[in-house]
């Protein structure tokens, strides 16, 4: 597998790449830096069953890269980097194993910082913080600035409203329809911020038993058919990445797409111009979903919950600029997105 590194479709001059295995744990994981330019990689730790060590490998490579781009558009001084556990984190993750993962981490010196992702919890990032200092995301009983998922839902919830403010001319969300894909702990406190605001919420996961709980708790109504075919004004894809493909292209209804997932686009480019070309608003995923990144950045920079909020805010006006740039310059919004992300990159590089 390393073998092929250098030459994999999502390389994208990585700094450092870093298989961690432990026969004793059972621990197989792999750590990604992509860039440190604006400072040091903070990045979520993944636990996910993956198909094979390639698709981990894939998943590291685009997820580290997307966290590069999502703290340079939100002004963080950090790059970007990931980490993927290769398991089932209900079954095969153990204190013994996050705390070999943990001094993994710690050897990188601080180039890479972790956090929680999916399949993770605050309790897992408390236990790692045992072994190294570089990781956020720990309990507020240990100091830390807690479970960032709320502050991750309120980022795209805030997203999602500025492209309804491009798209409808309001940023009200009383009466759209939303179709939310994924209740894990960004999705459900996603829905409990649309249900507030009076949107008709429709939820899916592939947890039924989760459905059930969500649906009573927020009077959503659970959505059995095809998500991307919907007929809805807004779709939210909450889970995993590259629901936007060629397979589900033409089929989407909604208005817009905004949602908390990761990498939305299997590819940036061709999906980007394609759902352009159909109409299609798409808030770009790390500038909405940038809310989780900005609460654990506060354990680095020791500034507080008013702090958060506000900073979290802005990604209403960020999210707007981007739409509108994407207009003027004739381009997609991942790429207006991008182009943002990367000059300040660019410009930092210089000024070293």
């Amino acid at each position: 597998m390393t073998s092929s590194l250098f030459s994999h479709k999502d390389f994208d001059d990585h700094e450092q790449v870093v298989f961690c295995h432990d026969k004793d744990t059972g621990l197989k994981a792999i750590i990604g830096v992509h860039n440190t330019v604006l400072g040091p990689a903070l990045g979520g730790t993944r636990m996910w069953s993956y198909a094979s060590e390639t698709e981990a490998l894939t998943d590291v490579l685009r997820l580290s890269r997307g966290m590069t781009y999502k703290s340079a558009i939100t002004g963080l001084n950090l790059g970007g980097g990931k980490a993927v556990i290769i398991g089932d984190a209900k079954t095969q993750k153990t204190p013994e194993l996050m705390l070999k993962f943990a001094e993994f981490v710690h050897r990188l010196g601080g180039t890479y910082i972790t956090a929680e992702d999916v399949g993770m919890e605050t309790s897992d990032m408390d236990l790692v913080r045992t072994v190294t200092p570089y990781v956020t995301g720990i309990s507020e009983e240990m100091g830390g600035a807690g479970n960032p998922s709320p502050i991750t839902a309120y980022g795209v919830f805030m997203g999602m409203k500025a492209a309804a403010q491009y798209t409808y001319g309001s940023a009200l969300l009383e009466d759209r329809t939303v179709l939310v894909q994924g209740i894990g702990h960004v999705g459900e406190s996603l829905v409990e911020h649309l249900s507030n605001e009076g949107a008709k919420v429709l939820i899916s996961d592939i947890n039924q038993e989760r459905l059930e709980q969500v649906s009573q708790k927020y009077h959503a109504t659970i959505f059995n058919g095809d998500c991307y075919s919907a007929q809805v004004d807004i779709y939210a894809p909450c889970a995993l990445g590259a629901t936007v493909n060629d397979e589900t292209i033409n089929q989407f209804n909604a208005k817009i797409i905004a949602g908390a997932a990761n990498n939305q686009l299997a590819d940036e480019q061709k999906h980007g111009q394609l759902l352009k070309k159909r109409g299609i608003v798409y808030a770009p995923d790390f500038v909405i979903n940038a809310g989780g990144i900005i609460n654990v950045y506060a354990e680095l920079e020791h500034y507080g919950r008013a702090d958060i909020m506000r900073k979290t805010e802005n990604i209403f006006d960020t999210t707007l600029e981007i739409l509108q740039m994407s207009d003027r310059e004739g381009i997609t919004p991942h790429q207006a997105a991008f182009d943002v992300a990367q000059e300040r990159i660019d410009a930092r590089k210089v000024g070293q």
